[in-house]
């Protein structure tokens, strides 16, 4: 909220750093006497009534001081960034991702040093654009079942089995992969997905059984193509040596929910290149996740184009997570990965 004011700012700055350190509900009489502003408890109380009605902050029990909420974490985290210098990388962290040789090893050696760095899971993701569409074969498995490969430039090969609702032959199957060859060969395959199914909509495929199979079982074997993404997660060790008993949202199945999704990387892979889609920091807390299993983790995560490949680094932890150290680690390492890949 950018209409607080700066009493309301900094007090609930002092009271989300102090609840992070320290775990514990925070108390007026403690902020009155801690938090530098030379006011009273009384005064304190009511500041912090207000933070409460904006829904900054919540009390977990009448008798207890306050918490801050994902909206009071957003709030701190928005003051932080306002005031932050970015920092160089070691010269020793560049040295250590040189070492590696490849991008597999560079990305695993960011990985390993993010959650070395914040006691969090680390991950470090690139994804390269969509090949180029070289050949599209449909072979004849039998009457209603046709076997679609489509091979892309890299050598990479994508095959999908399809049923079919009419019979074929093998020499319809082969015209209608010599016309799908012609129209879009050359393309990404991002460009050929787009141009099939624009062509699926024009009227005179609708009225040539050839060309509208020919562009459905295309389309079908295309949708099967995903970019090629390299990705290494590491640190489920590191972050439970930094769980404490205070972090009050890590219940014995929210983290079995985490390193489930760690675990179908896929999964994981899907949450985590939604937020590759703009380039610089991205912080993502508690339900502000799409994801209900993410809500009690949050994300911090740098992504930057190297080239034409987009790549991320980040690491995941608790919502009572060290935002100041935790972004500076991550901006760090996304400079350092940067100017080594």
């Amino acid at each position: 909220m950018s209409d607080l004011t700066d009493r309301q700012h900094r007090l609930l700055a002092r009271l989300v750093a102090e609840y992070i350190e320290q775990g514990e509900p925070v108390s007026s009489s403690w902020l009155a006497e801690n938090s530098g502003l030379g006011v009273s408890s009384a005064t304190v109380r009511n500041i912090l009534s207000h933070l409460e009605e904006y829904g900054l902050l919540r009390q977990p029990h009448t008798s207890a001081g306050r918490v801050p909420t994902d909206s009071g974490y957003r709030h701190y985290v928005a003051g932080l960034l306002n005031g932050r210098r970015r920092t160089r990388p070691a010269a020793e962290i560049e040295a250590r991702l040189r070492q590696a040789g490849t991008v597999g090893g560079i990305l695993d050696n960011a990985s390993q040093e993010l959650s070395r760095q914040s006691n969090h899971i680390g991950f470090a993701i690139t994804s390269s654009p969509s090949a180029q569409l070289r050949q599209v074969d449909f072979v004849s498995l039998d009457a209603h079942r046709v076997l679609v490969i489509v091979v892309s430039t890299g050598g990479h090969i994508t095959h999908k089995v399809v049923e079919t609702t009419e019979e074929h032959d093998r020499g319809r199957l082969a015209e209608a992969a010599t016309y799908i060859n012609r129209e879009f060969a050359g393309m990404t395959i991002e460009e050929a997905r787009q141009a099939v199914a624009s062509h699926l909509q024009e009227e005179r495929v609708l009225y040539n059984a050839l060309l509208s199979r020919a562009l459905q079982l295309a389309q079908s074997g295309l949708n099967e193509v995903s970019p090629a993404q390299t990705v290494s997660i590491q640190g489920t060790s590191a972050f439970l040596n930094g769980l404490s008993d205070r972090d009050e949202k890590m219940t014995l199945e929210t983290l079995r929910a985490l390193f489930r999704m760690i675990e179908e990387k896929h999964r994981l892979l899907d949450l985590l290149t939604r937020y590759m889609s703009t380039n610089g920091l991205t912080i993502v807390i508690g339900s502000e996740h799409q994801e209900a299993d993410m809500h009690p983790f949050s994300l911090v995560a740098s992504t930057f184009q190297d080239g034409p490949r987009t790549a991320t680094v980040g690491v995941i932890g608790p919502t009572r997570m060290r935002y100041p150290k935790t972004i500076s680690v991550v901006d760090s390492l996304s400079q350092a990965v940067s100017r080594v890949l």
